[in-house]
Protein backbone atom coordinates (compact mmCIF):
# COMPACT_ATOMS: atom_id res chain seq x y z
CA UNK A 1 0.00 0.00 0.00
CA UNK A 2 1.40 3.81 -0.93
CA UNK A 3 1.94 6.10 1.46
CA UNK A 4 -0.40 9.11 1.33
CA UNK A 5 2.42 11.11 1.17
CA UNK A 6 3.06 9.86 -2.37
CA UNK A 7 0.20 8.98 -3.38
CA UNK A 8 -2.59 11.61 -2.60
CA UNK A 9 -2.22 14.19 -5.59
CA UNK A 10 -2.07 17.03 -3.65
CA UNK A 11 0.53 15.88 -1.38
CA UNK A 12 3.01 14.42 -4.61
CA UNK A 13 2.53 17.62 -5.97
CA UNK A 14 4.14 19.44 -3.43
CA UNK A 15 6.48 17.08 -2.86
CA UNK A 16 9.75 18.67 -4.97
CA UNK A 17 8.93 22.16 -3.58
CA UNK A 18 8.88 21.01 0.14
CA UNK A 19 12.69 20.09 -0.70
CA UNK A 20 14.51 22.08 -3.70
CA UNK A 21 17.42 21.42 -2.97
CA UNK A 22 18.73 18.04 -4.39
CA UNK A 23 22.03 19.00 -5.10
CA UNK A 24 23.05 15.71 -3.05
CA UNK A 25 21.58 13.61 -5.90
CA UNK A 26 24.73 14.91 -7.98
CA UNK A 27 26.64 12.20 -5.61
CA UNK A 28 24.51 9.40 -6.75
CA UNK A 29 25.10 11.01 -10.33
CA UNK A 30 29.08 10.34 -9.88
CA UNK A 31 28.69 6.92 -8.49
CA UNK A 32 26.83 5.66 -11.45
CA UNK A 33 29.45 6.87 -13.83
CA UNK A 34 32.30 5.38 -11.38
CA UNK A 35 30.39 2.38 -11.87
CA UNK A 36 30.56 2.38 -15.12
CA UNK A 37 26.85 2.51 -15.66
CA UNK A 38 24.87 3.55 -18.72
CA UNK A 39 21.49 1.72 -18.52
CA UNK A 40 20.05 2.23 -14.77
CA UNK A 41 16.57 1.02 -13.25
CA UNK A 42 15.70 3.26 -10.55
CA UNK A 43 13.42 2.14 -8.02
CA UNK A 44 11.29 4.28 -6.06
CA UNK A 45 12.27 7.02 -8.41
CA UNK A 46 8.69 9.43 -7.16
CA UNK A 47 8.80 12.73 -8.74
CA UNK A 48 11.81 11.86 -11.06
CA UNK A 49 14.19 14.71 -9.93
CA UNK A 50 16.93 11.71 -10.08
CA UNK A 51 15.95 9.42 -13.02
CA UNK A 52 15.79 13.22 -14.93
CA UNK A 53 19.28 14.07 -13.80
CA UNK A 54 20.31 10.89 -15.42
CA UNK A 55 18.41 11.24 -18.37
CA UNK A 56 19.62 14.42 -19.69
CA UNK A 57 22.97 13.23 -18.99
CA UNK A 58 22.73 10.32 -21.77
CA UNK A 59 22.02 7.50 -19.60
CA UNK A 60 18.85 5.01 -20.77
CA UNK A 61 17.00 5.31 -17.55
CA UNK A 62 13.77 2.82 -16.24
CA UNK A 63 12.01 4.89 -13.67
CA UNK A 64 10.09 2.73 -11.42
CA UNK A 65 7.57 3.77 -8.76
CA UNK A 66 4.14 2.40 -7.11
CA UNK A 67 2.63 5.53 -6.47
CA UNK A 68 0.48 7.00 -9.50
CA UNK A 69 0.38 10.62 -8.24
CA UNK A 70 3.97 10.51 -7.59
CA UNK A 71 5.11 8.98 -11.23
CA UNK A 72 2.34 11.65 -12.74
CA UNK A 73 4.41 14.76 -11.34
CA UNK A 74 7.57 13.14 -12.94
CA UNK A 75 5.57 12.30 -16.59
CA UNK A 76 4.69 16.22 -16.40
CA UNK A 77 8.03 16.94 -16.04
CA UNK A 78 10.51 18.81 -18.73
CA UNK A 79 12.21 15.71 -20.04
CA UNK A 80 9.94 13.26 -19.33
CA UNK A 81 10.11 11.56 -22.34
CA UNK A 82 13.67 10.66 -21.88
CA UNK A 83 12.61 8.12 -19.33
CA UNK A 84 10.24 4.79 -19.56
CA UNK A 85 8.17 5.32 -16.94
CA UNK A 86 6.71 1.84 -14.57
CA UNK A 87 4.00 1.95 -12.00
CA UNK A 88 4.93 -0.79 -9.63
CA UNK A 89 7.11 -2.36 -7.39
CA UNK A 90 10.64 -4.32 -8.58
CA UNK A 91 8.51 -7.45 -8.74
CA UNK A 92 6.52 -6.11 -12.40
CA UNK A 93 9.51 -4.54 -13.82
CA UNK A 94 10.65 -6.02 -16.96
CA UNK A 95 13.61 -3.99 -16.97
CA UNK A 96 16.60 -6.49 -17.73
CA UNK A 97 20.59 -6.71 -18.68
CA UNK A 98 20.69 -3.17 -16.23
CA UNK A 99 24.19 -1.77 -15.80
CA UNK A 100 22.92 -0.17 -12.59
CA UNK A 101 20.26 -0.04 -10.28
CA UNK A 102 19.67 2.55 -7.57
CA UNK A 103 17.72 2.73 -4.62
CA UNK A 104 18.30 6.07 -3.26
CA UNK A 105 16.38 8.00 -0.75
CA UNK A 106 15.92 5.71 1.56
CA UNK A 107 13.90 3.27 -0.46
CA UNK A 108 14.62 0.16 1.39
CA UNK A 109 13.65 1.30 4.69
CA UNK A 110 10.30 1.52 3.08
CA UNK A 111 9.98 -1.98 2.25
CA UNK A 112 9.75 -2.81 5.90
CA UNK A 113 7.89 -6.41 4.95
CA UNK A 114 10.88 -9.30 5.17
CA UNK A 115 9.45 -11.08 2.54
CA UNK A 116 8.88 -7.95 0.49
CA UNK A 117 12.48 -7.15 0.83
CA UNK A 118 13.47 -10.39 -0.27
CA UNK A 119 11.65 -10.20 -3.14
CA UNK A 120 12.60 -7.11 -4.50
CA UNK A 121 16.43 -7.71 -3.91
CA UNK A 122 15.92 -10.84 -5.98
CA UNK A 123 13.79 -9.13 -8.61
CA UNK A 124 16.88 -6.55 -8.56
CA UNK A 125 19.42 -9.43 -9.04
CA UNK A 126 16.87 -10.69 -12.16
CA UNK A 127 17.15 -6.85 -13.69
CA UNK A 128 21.33 -6.61 -13.49
CA UNK A 129 23.24 -8.15 -16.10
CA UNK A 130 25.89 -10.45 -14.97
CA UNK A 131 28.45 -8.11 -12.87
CA UNK A 132 25.96 -4.96 -12.84
CA UNK A 133 25.83 -2.95 -9.33
CA UNK A 134 23.08 -2.35 -7.17
CA UNK A 135 23.33 0.66 -5.32
CA UNK A 136 21.38 1.52 -2.22
CA UNK A 137 20.92 3.61 0.71
CA UNK A 138 19.42 3.36 4.37
CA UNK A 139 19.83 4.96 7.97
CA UNK A 140 22.16 2.91 10.74
CA UNK A 141 19.86 2.45 13.49
CA UNK A 142 22.35 3.03 15.98
CA UNK A 143 22.26 6.80 14.99
CA UNK A 144 18.84 6.87 16.34
CA UNK A 145 17.55 8.80 14.05
CA UNK A 146 13.60 8.51 14.30
CA UNK A 147 14.65 10.38 17.98
CA UNK A 148 14.07 13.62 16.26
CA UNK A 149 10.84 13.40 14.47
CA UNK A 150 8.78 15.56 16.72
CA UNK A 151 6.51 18.38 16.02
CA UNK A 152 8.42 20.71 17.77
CA UNK A 153 11.46 19.54 16.03
CA UNK A 154 9.89 19.03 12.23
CA UNK A 155 7.47 21.55 11.91
CA UNK A 156 7.74 24.24 9.44
CA UNK A 157 5.44 26.74 7.45
CA UNK A 158 6.33 27.61 4.14
CA UNK A 159 5.09 29.61 0.95
CA UNK A 160 4.79 27.75 -1.89
CA UNK A 161 4.08 29.22 -5.23
CA UNK A 162 1.14 27.03 -6.49
CA UNK A 163 0.23 25.49 -3.13
CA UNK A 164 0.29 29.08 -0.81
CA UNK A 165 1.34 28.47 2.72
CA UNK A 166 1.30 25.23 4.04
CA UNK A 167 2.59 23.99 7.66
CA UNK A 168 4.11 20.34 7.89
CA UNK A 169 5.52 18.24 10.56
CA UNK A 170 6.61 14.41 11.30
CA UNK A 171 5.56 13.09 14.79
CA UNK A 172 6.70 9.22 15.69
CA UNK A 173 3.79 7.53 16.75
CA UNK A 174 5.46 3.87 17.41
CA UNK A 175 8.48 1.99 17.51
CA UNK A 176 8.81 -1.85 17.84
CA UNK A 177 12.10 -3.06 17.39
CA UNK A 178 13.46 -2.23 14.20
CA UNK A 179 10.12 -0.45 12.91
CA UNK A 180 9.59 3.05 13.33
CA UNK A 181 6.15 4.12 12.75
CA UNK A 182 5.25 7.95 12.21
CA UNK A 183 2.72 10.25 10.65
CA UNK A 184 3.33 13.08 8.93
CA UNK A 185 1.26 15.98 8.65
CA UNK A 186 0.39 19.01 6.12
CA UNK A 187 -2.50 21.72 6.80
CA UNK A 188 -3.13 24.09 3.50
CA UNK A 189 -4.02 27.26 4.16
CA UNK A 190 -5.84 28.45 1.63
CA UNK A 191 -8.63 26.05 2.08
CA UNK A 192 -7.93 25.06 5.59
CA UNK A 193 -7.46 20.94 4.44
CA UNK A 194 -5.37 18.85 6.67
CA UNK A 195 -3.93 15.89 5.16
CA UNK A 196 -1.85 13.08 6.98
CA UNK A 197 0.06 10.09 5.99
CA UNK A 198 1.18 7.42 7.83
CA UNK A 199 4.42 5.32 7.51
CA UNK A 200 6.73 2.15 8.73
CA UNK A 201 10.23 2.46 8.02
CA UNK A 202 12.15 -0.52 9.04
CA UNK A 203 15.97 -0.08 10.51
CA UNK A 204 18.65 -2.68 9.52
CA UNK A 205 21.83 -2.71 10.86
CA UNK A 206 25.01 -3.20 8.46
CA UNK A 207 25.09 -6.98 8.94
CA UNK A 208 21.59 -7.25 8.09
CA UNK A 209 21.61 -5.77 4.85
CA UNK A 210 24.42 -7.32 3.88
CA UNK A 211 23.29 -10.68 5.09
CA UNK A 212 19.86 -10.18 3.08
CA UNK A 213 21.59 -9.30 -0.21
CA UNK A 214 24.12 -12.12 -0.32
CA UNK A 215 20.70 -14.27 0.21
CA UNK A 216 19.63 -12.54 -3.23
CA UNK A 217 22.52 -13.42 -4.89
CA UNK A 218 24.28 -10.41 -4.10
CA UNK A 219 28.00 -9.83 -3.11
CA UNK A 220 28.87 -6.99 -1.46
CA UNK A 221 31.97 -4.94 -2.53
CA UNK A 222 31.54 -1.51 -0.54
CA UNK A 223 29.88 0.03 2.69
CA UNK A 224 30.16 3.79 2.53
CA UNK A 225 29.08 6.54 4.80
CA UNK A 226 26.59 9.19 3.15
CA UNK A 227 29.02 12.14 2.75
CA UNK A 228 26.31 14.46 3.66
CA UNK A 229 25.24 12.26 6.81
CA UNK A 230 28.66 10.69 7.95
CA UNK A 231 27.90 8.03 10.88
CA UNK A 232 23.97 8.13 10.40
CA UNK A 233 23.69 6.87 6.80
CA UNK A 234 25.37 3.51 5.20
CA UNK A 235 25.68 3.17 1.37
CA UNK A 236 25.89 -0.35 -0.03
CA UNK A 237 27.72 -0.67 -3.51
CA UNK A 238 26.42 -4.99 -4.58
CA UNK A 239 27.56 -6.60 -7.62
CA UNK A 240 25.49 -9.67 -9.44
CA UNK A 241 29.09 -11.60 -9.59
CA UNK A 242 32.12 -12.24 -7.76
CA UNK A 243 34.39 -9.19 -6.28
CA UNK A 244 35.80 -8.54 -3.26
CA UNK A 245 34.25 -6.43 -0.09
CA UNK A 246 35.76 -3.63 1.46
CA UNK A 247 34.87 -1.23 3.90
CA UNK A 248 35.84 2.69 3.30
CA UNK A 249 34.79 6.10 4.44
CA UNK A 250 33.55 7.68 1.64
CA UNK A 251 35.50 10.08 -0.24
CA UNK A 252 34.78 12.95 -3.23
CA UNK A 253 32.09 13.11 -5.44
CA UNK A 254 30.92 9.64 -6.28
CA UNK A 255 31.22 8.46 -2.98
CA UNK A 256 27.29 7.74 -2.85
CA UNK A 257 24.29 8.99 -1.33
CA UNK A 258 21.64 11.52 -0.43
CA UNK A 259 19.02 12.27 1.50
CA UNK A 260 15.85 10.93 0.73
CA UNK A 261 13.53 12.38 -1.64
CA UNK A 262 11.65 9.86 -3.64
CA UNK A 263 9.25 7.42 -2.22
CA UNK A 264 10.20 7.13 0.91
CA UNK A 265 12.36 10.24 1.95
CA UNK A 266 11.87 11.22 5.35
CA UNK A 267 13.19 13.58 7.86
CA UNK A 268 16.89 14.54 7.78
CA UNK A 269 18.00 13.82 10.92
Amino acid sequence: MVDAEFGHPRLAGIYDALDPDRADLEVYVGLVEELGGRRVLDVGCGTGTFALLLARRGYDVVGLDPAAASLAVARAKPDAHLVRWVEGDAGVTTARDRDVVTMTANVAQAIADPDAWASTLRAVHRALRPGGALVLETRDPAARAWEGWTQEATQRTVVLPEAGEVTCWTQVTDVVGPLVRFRSTWRFAADGEVLTSDSTLRFRTEAEVVTDLRAAGHVVVDVRDAPDRPGRELVFVARRGAATRRRRPARGRASAAGRARSPARRPRS
